[in-house]
């Protein structure tokens, strides 16, 4: 582990891709202990920014990496939550690994995002990235991660709530209190648009399992 002082904690989107590239550039495979390493114990946004964003990815589209990404950062916000002043993770987490090439290309597609991200988010309101709006910001990633697992079975629903996380994370490292408001509503929206659409995608499948038994019942009486 690098001492403290070497640490590099990233103040903008682009910075903690350039950091994701930079490891991606000098290793075979990149590993979360190696990014925690990099960033510094005590940047907790880009622990939530950076899962989130990777599932935006083609990477989210693997069976169980949506999942997976929702755990790492569900166990960051509740370090915030209970006002913890440094990421913590498991030593099987840390050494959990991606391969450098499949980073990089993954690095490449989000720049266009960071660049337009950073761009748009200033220092405002930043007492809104603190304190109350703080915990406020962690309940409600906690609660979009819970929301994960089900809509990971349903096209592209999961890549809701980790769009809502993302602009969390984004706030919380560029502490843009506006940012915060927005990515607070959009939480909002995530939740219940991802309620409502797993919801319905439930019936609409037990309505066409329902025809299904119907129709089979009445060929079986024809049948008889």
């Amino acid at each position: 582990m690098s001492d403290d002082k070497t640490r590099h904690e990233p103040k903008s989107v682009e910075d903690v891709i350039g950091e994701l590239d930079e490891l991606a550039a000098h290793n075979d495979k990149v590993c979360i202990g190696d990014v925690l390493d990099d960033f510094g114990g005590r940047s907790f946004g880009p622990f939530i920014m950076l899962p989130a964003l990777i599932e935006i990815t083609p990477v989210g589209g693997i069976p169980g990496v949506p999942t997976f990404l929702a755990v790492i950062i569900a166990l960051v916000a509740v370090q915030v939550l209970f006002g913890k002043d440094h990421v913590w993770m498991p030593q099987f987490i840390q050494r959990r690994a991606v391969g450098a090439k499949k980073l990089h290309k993954s690095v490449k597609k989000l720049r266009g995002i960071a660049h337009w991200l950073d761009g748009h988010s200033k220092d405002r309101l930043g007492k809104l990235t603190g304190g109350i709006g703080l915990k406020v910001a962690a309940l409600a990633v906690i609660i979009l991660c819970v929301t994960v697992p089900p809509l990971e079975f349903l096209p592209f629903a999961s890549s809701g709530p980790m769009l809502a996380i993302a602009a969390i994370g984004l706030a919380l490292i560029v502490h843009d209190g506006l940012v915060m408001l927005f990515a607070l509503l959009l939480a909002v929206a995530a939740i219940g648009g991802g309620t409502y659409y797993y919801y319905t995608s439930d019936d609409e499948e037990g309505g066409a399992g329902g025809l299904v038994t119907v129709t089979s019942a009445d060929t079986a009486l024809r049948v008889g």
